[in-house]
């Protein structure tokens, strides 16, 4: 977890104390990111264990994530999830911020690894507000834009949702590139559905 923290921040996907990561332990705990430390300097020990009422069960522990609720929300509602990444990727953060999701009919990429990316109405960083505007949109999605703040991505690993994170940001810079040079021409409906059709086998 400490070398994605480094990694997503190494990349410009969080700045500063930004983003937080979760990582399944069992049916009812979880290890979560610490609130309040840089993401670049972040330490394996300073990790926290949380269960899912988000009470911290390890003494000496920092303290965990704020966004610890958005966290634990998704890892009740998905128990295939094993891990979640929340970040604030620019150029996806932008669609974000623009009200737009990203289209998930021009990269192959988008919707091999990625899959379809639902853009959450806002709710206030930290609360159980944004808990609930995630919630309905959690069926059938990898990877969330959450308006006016940043995005999510799951995975069965880690490594599975830190890669989602990087190559919906990727899609996101291609997009708004291909927007700078004319018009996106998306794939066909048979590419499309055939890109999903692989990635539903793979699952």
């Amino acid at each position: 977890m400490a070398l994605c923290c480094r990694q997503l921040a190494a990349r410009g996907l969080i700045a500063g104390r930004d983003g937080n990561l979760s990582v399944r332990l069992g049916p009812e705990r979880a290890l979560v990111t610490p609130s309040g430390v840089l993401k670049s300097l972040v330490d394996p020990a300073d990790m926290v264990e949380v269960d899912f009422s988000g009470k911290v069960r390890r003494r000496g522990s920092r303290k965990p994530t704020s966004e610890l609720e958005l966290h634990l929300r998704i890892l009740r509602h998905r128990p295939d999830v094993q891990a979640v990444v929340h970040a604030h990727p620019p150029a996806a953060t932008g669609f974000a911020v623009a009200g737009q999701t990203i289209p998930g009919n021009l990269l192959p990429e988008l919707i091999f690894v990625v899959g379809p990316v639902a853009l959450v109405p806002f709710g206030m960083s930290g609360t159980r507000e944004l808990g609930d505007q995630v919630v309905p949109y959690l069926d059938g999605h990898d990877a969330l834009l959450l308006a006016n703040h940043g995005a999510v991505t799951m995975g069965r690993s880690l490594d599975e949702a830190w890669i989602r994170m990087e190559s919906l940001e990727h899609s996101a810079r291609i997009i708004l590139a291909a927007r700078q040079v004319g018009q996106p021409q998306p794939l066909s409906a048979e590419a499309v559905r055939a890109l999903v059709q692989q990635r539903e086998k793979d699952a």
